[in-house]
């Protein structure tokens, strides 16, 4: 049963409503979980797609899919966006005016309605569901369901109440669907849901369009713009701990000159509508928000996410970075980091668990999920293998090229054990009796009254460090109370104290490390991944840039919102391949009969006007790389080659492994792999194998044949994971040369 091919009708819909050609694997199966009524779990990070796999079926099945969700915000964004591609859906919520609520009473007793969105209170602590028995509800789907589970990030005691659905809907499939969720709250989704044999279908966890950077937080405001700048006239999300954050740095933002917008739990609901339709509306590019914000923000084109101090956990990490790049092009996630996030943010929840009543049970949950965020955030692996493996999955590639670990953008501080052993020796000097500020003072050497009259200028450990900036000291010590070498007591003037790990590093038996940013990082954070935004190779920029200006205008003119017409990628595929008829317009996944017939006209007939004034090609056909792939993604314009680019081309040209060119040119391996690549594709030397041994590359090609070039994993796992990714990217950008 597992194995029957999804129905013909089912692709047509998905094909006319939502624009898309085919479906992803994973949406496969768990829309067939649908069409058989079998429970299912499943598991896609934001931008997989996981509303398509309750949605589409809905549209092709005869009777009513219940959708369970948290915000009537959310509720409404989805009814609105499914109406308005032809799919009849509604919602039952306490904003509904008396007509609304009539006239969605109406569709569901006629069966004409496919889609009700309602939240867990109102599904099972009215009579409404009655009403829903009654029009043949044969799904249920429980949208963010990992706010069921106490294990969870986003705890929901309503969520509990769920588990009465089985009474009132006992023949009817129920479904869970959530971003994240780790093995633990799998287990407890299915459990207070009550599901039944699920099939669990759980998709991966990296987002190899995201580049992911933890960096010392040194210079706040001026290293949120820095990452503001690398992206200008794109959407970005600020998040910051606490009210006055929020409200301080928006305001440094607009007074230089960014439109930036704030967005936390203090504001009236008025005031947080004006900044949601304002961002959505692409009339303002910055939202400086707390964590409240983001849950049913469906803008696409979020290039960048920057977090002003640590989330509580890597569950709400992972959610919150989601939210960037979810058209597939590459965007950046940048968290400013500081060991004093850790002490914070369990202070704040032992105080609200001692306060609110929270059991003992959940604030030492918090302090767990707290704890493995400070690992993460202090760890020296690639940020993407981290991420993947605390959701139980494997990463393999040695290098992901997208982080500020592989990118080179932190280092190791010279002589860590060294500074450990100072800043500690200071500490015990002063009898553990002075808080981080005087010990900075002592390491640094300042010329105080305070330092003068209790003679601390005598110490031995006075002026140690008195090179090191205030910043950076601060930071190291943090980092050492992160690692458990230094302890911070009391609430209102805490004092930084000793303990038995303190003296093992001092004596030598334990060993510390110490991080700081990289000097060229310090002043650029040039990682190599610094384009404001990446289009496809062969996109015209102009045109991708107009095309923009039309959305917004389209948008304004529809009353909707600018993702609501196109999104940026389907926008970067316009630029690129330059349709001028419909049919070629609606080739391009994300497209569809709906809105190609709403908005296709005037953008086909720009594009007509733009190819006459240019000269450019018009109706380019789609290039063997898969849009929106890394392979796939390039800068806009076209640059002058680096000084380092084109030594390594010369050296390749001799035959020089990467090993060699690495060493010669000064550049990481991956760095070298990746002009290896670029060098193969454009200068399509007649043999690789002075790279990639004959054999090797006949398996690879034999694989591509199987499974093509779009993607490498899956040629990786077809030959067991035998040969790494450097050398399938290699004899892929060969193929592709083959094939011109």
């Amino acid at each position: 049963m597992g194995s029957k091919p999804l129905p013909p009708e089912l692709f047509d819909a998905v094909q006319r409503h939502w624009g898309f050609a085919s479906l992803r694997p994973l949406q496969e199966h768990a829309i067939r979980a649908v069409l058989n009524r079998r429970d299912s779990l499943v598991v896609l990070p934001t931008g997989g797609g996981k509303s398509l796999c309750f949605q589409a079926p809905a549209v092709v099945q005869g009777g009513l899919t219940i959708v369970v969700s948290p915000l009537i915000a959310l509720m409404k964004d989805q009814v609105d966006g499914l109406t308005r591609i032809g799919v009849p859906a509604a919602r039952l919520d306490s904003t509904l005016t008396a007509a609304e609520r009539a006239a969605t009473f109406e569709g569901i007793r006629t069966g004409t309605t496919r889609l009700v969105f309602t939240s867990p209170e109102r599904l099972v602590n009215t009579e409404i569901f009655r009403l829903l028995q009654s029009a043949n509800t044969h799904t249920i789907a429980v949208d963010e369901a990992h706010c069921v589970s106490h294990w969870g990030h986003d705890f929901r005691p309503e969520y509990r109440q769920l588990a009465r659905m089985r009474e009132f809907f006992p023949k009817a499939s129920v479904h869970a669907y959530t971003a994240t969720a780790t093995e633990q709250v799998r287990r407890d989704i299915i459990q207070q849901l009550n599901l039944r044999q699920p099939e669990i279908h759980v998709g991966s966890f990296d987002r190899p369009n995201l580049t992911f950077r933890v960096l010392p937080r040194v210079e706040m405001h001026a290293q949120v713009r820095e990452v503001i700048d690398r992206h200008p006239g794109d959407a970005g999300i600020v998040y910051c701990l606490r009210k006055k954050d929020v409200d301080e740095m928006c305001a440094a933002l607009k007074a230089a000159g960014y439109r930036a917008v704030p967005y936390h739990a203090g504001m009236e609901n008025a005031a947080r509508r004006a900044t949601q339709d304002a961002f959505a509306a692409e009339e303002a590019d910055v939202v400086v928000a707390t964590v409240a914000f983001g849950m049913g923000i469906d803008r696409s084109n979020v290039r960048f996410v920057i977090h002003a101090a640590m989330p509580k956990t890597i569950e709400h990490y992972q959610q919150e970075t989601g939210r960037a790049g979810r058209d597939g092009l590459e965007s950046e996630c940048v968290l400013f980091y500081s060991g004093q996030d850790f002490l914070s943010l369990k202070w704040m929840i032992e105080k609200s668990g001692e306060e609110g009543g929270a059991s003992a049970e959940y604030v030492a949950t918090s302090v767990k999920h707290l704890e493995e965020m400070a690992r993460y955030c202090r760890g020296a692996v690639c940020r993407h293998k981290a991420l993947v493996q605390h959701f139980g999955q494997t990463y393999d590639s040695p290098n992901c090229g997208a982080c500020d670990i592989c990118l080179g953008d932190t280092q190791e501080v010279p002589d860590a054990m060294t500074v450990a052993k100072k800043i500690l020796s200071c500490v015990a000097r002063l009898k553990e009796s002075f808080g981080t500020a005087h010990v900075i003072e002592v390491l640094r050497g300042a010329d105080t009254a305070a330092i003068r009259s209790r003679s601390h200028h005598q110490l031995t450990t006075y002026g140690l460090l008195k090179n090191v900036p205030k910043n950076d000291l601060r930071d190291w010590i943090y980092q050492l109370i992160g690692q458990g070498a230094l302890v911070q007591s009391g609430d209102e003037y805490p004092v930084l104290k000793l303990n038995t790990t303190s003296w093992d590093v001092m004596s030598g038996r334990s060993t510390i490390r110490l991080i700081q940013l990289a000097r060229r990082a310090k002043r650029s954070a040039d990682g190599g991944k610094a384009q404001p935004f990446a289009l496809p190779p062969g996109a015209d920029a102009a045109l991708f840039e107009m095309l923009r200006q039309l959305r917004r205008q389209e948008a304004s003119r529809a009353g909707v919102q600018p993702y609501q017409v196109f999104t940026d990628a389907v926008l970067a595929e316009m630029a690129r391949g330059r349709p001028t008829n419909e049919d070629t317009l609606k080739r391009i996944s994300g497209v569809g009969e709906y809105r190609a017939q709403q908005f296709g006209r005037v953008f086909l007939k720009a594009i007509v006007a733009h190819c006459l004034r240019t000269g450019l090609e018009e109706n380019v056909p789609l290039p063997k790389v898969t849009p929106g792939s890394r392979a796939a993604l390039g800068p806009t314009t076209v640059a002058k080659p680096s000084a380092k680019k084109e030594l390594a081309f010369k050296l390749f040209r001799s035959g020089a492994s990467v090993e060699y060119v690495a060493k010669e040119a000064e550049l990481a391996a991956s760095t070298v792999t990746e002009y290896l690549a670029e060098f193969v594709r454009t200068q399509k030397p007649p043999s690789i194998f002075a790279w990639v041994s004959e054999d090797v590359c006949e398996r690879v090609a034999a694989a591509a044949e199987i499974h093509g070039v779009a993607r490498l994993k899956p040629v990786y796992e077809e030959l067991n994971g035998e040969v790494n990714y450097d050398a399938i990217r290699i004899v892929f950008a060969y193929l592709d040369t083959r094939a011109a």
